[in-house]
């Protein structure tokens, strides 16, 4: 079966500076995030040790570290693509992005409103997590989720576009405790090419989910 791999940077480490300074993004990329995914892997050789055992004792907690490791894998690698050197500002049907531009003044009223929502999102999130831009299928609406750790509350069903990190890990090295002034300083490198290339890709899945009747 295949197993998990740490995608390469589509940058080099100095490519967000200043927002984003060199050393956090080795330390993020190539500890960080290479522990999540060793965890995933390392989960699924325990379940299928316990599968081949008939040992369900410690089931509980083997799915939940699955849960924790792969989807920190996951948004992950969609975060290292959502940000560029030439990045930020607000996505403009100028750019080729019109689509993605009227989906969020649909959603939010305005992209001043999804900014402000997402910041905030970001930023309060209890602990350790995400703020989140995702395209929920059952209205085709864009919403704003909060990702405690990496997979609590969350709408199942809705795909990630834009991810936040607002774990300490991402910043604390460059801003402190200063969470607020890393979440603003983060438009600065939005990659809104990508952003809309995700969203178009989740719109077109119609049968994402299998509803009832």
């Amino acid at each position: 079966m295949p197993v998990y791999t740490l995608p390469e940077l589509p940058y080099d480490y100095s490519a967000l500076a200043p927002v984003i300074s060199p050393e956090i993004i080795e330390l993020h990329h190539d500890k960080h995030h290479a522990a999540y995914v060793k965890g995933a892997n390392d989960t699924l050789e325990q379940l299928a040790e316990a599968r081949d055992k008939e040992q369900w004792g410690s089931i509980n907690g083997l799915e939940k570290n699955l849960a924790f490791h792969l989807s920190g894998h996951i948004l992950h690698s969609i975060y290292w693509h959502n940000m560029t050197g030439e990045g930020g500002g607000e996505p403009l049907a100028a750019d080729g992005v019109g689509e993605l531009a009227d989906a969020i003044t649909e959603s939010f009223g305005s992209f001043a409103g999804f900014k402000a929502q997402l910041s905030k999102a970001s930023a309060t999130t209890q602990g350790s997590g995400w703020g989140v831009l995702a395209h929920e299928p059952l209205s085709g609406r864009l919403i704003v989720e909060q990702v405690y750790d990496h997979q609590g509350n969350v709408g199942q069903g809705a795909t990630p576009i834009l991810v936040f990190d607002a774990w300490e890990h991402a910043f604390y090295l460059q801003y402190r405790n200063q969470k607020v002034d890393f979440i603003e300083a983060m438009w600065q490198v939005v990659n809104w090419q990508d952003v809309a290339r995700r969203y178009e890709a989740a719109r077109s899945r119609a049968d994402v989910l299998l509803l009832a009747p």
